[in-house]
């Protein structure tokens, strides 16, 4: 039998302050939602915006970056899995089910969070321990004085 894919691909913004917490075992746990967003036709013709929240997961160091620099707000390209948990509630005893995301690596697009403007912008994976600025060093030249345009891009 062939082995599956689950591969999440996210860009959108955080919808409130992460919930951190550690289990038992010490290991750091962030919680958080993403609003990813779509715009459609509808039959009218006119444009119609829809919201999607999507509920993110992430530990250890990826977790401890959450803590760090992720606030509402932020702009985030997550990677990660669907995962689906379920339960037995303890009030009405039914099964509850909840799909989250399950963080493998992010990235903090938009700036830093709280306008602090210190480091810019980094990328960040599950191992990683230092951020990564992905601002355009001033020693590359600037593309948009070569005359570049929409009609260069292949797609």
């Amino acid at each position: 039998m062939a082995k599956g894919v689950n591969k999440v691909l996210l860009l959108g913004n955080v919808g409130k302050d992460p919930e951190i917490r550690s289990t038992a075992g010490g290991t750091i746990v962030a919680s958080f939602s993403l609003a990813t967003a779509d715009r459609q036709k509808d039959q009218q013709g006119n444009w119609q915006d829809k919201t999607e929240w999507h509920n993110l997961v992430a530990f250890s160091r990826t977790a401890e970056i959450v803590r760090d620099y992720v606030k509402k707000g932020t702009q985030l390209y997550i990677e990660g899995k669907i995962q689906t948990r379920s339960w037995d509630d303890k009030e009405s005893g039914q099964k509850k089910y909840k799909t989250e995301i399950l963080v493998n690596e992010l990235t903090l697009l938009g700036g830093a969070p709280g306008g602090r403007s210190e480091g810019g912008s980094g990328g960040y994976s599950k191992s990683s321990t230092a951020s990564f600025d992905q601002r355009t060093p001033s020693s590359q030249p600037d593309y948009a004085d070569q005359g570049i345009t929409d009609d260069d891009i292949p797609f």
